[in-house]
């Protein structure tokens, strides 16, 4: 292994806090949002008479 080269390669990972903010910028959909979302349709094609 040449070090001189793997270390031009070297990229640093990203820092604890800035891994947090990345996170939490992202609209991320959870099962409860399918869910109401599937439950809010349910309602809907009822109230229609399906």
């Amino acid at each position: 292994m040449n070090f001189e080269e793997e270390l031009k390669k070297f990229q640093p990972s990203l820092d604890v806090e800035e891994v947090e903010n990345s996170i939490k910028k992202q609209d991320m959909t959870d099962v409860i949002d399918l869910l109401r979302e599937v439950e809010t349709r349910r309602i809907r094609n009822e109230v229609r008479g399906g």
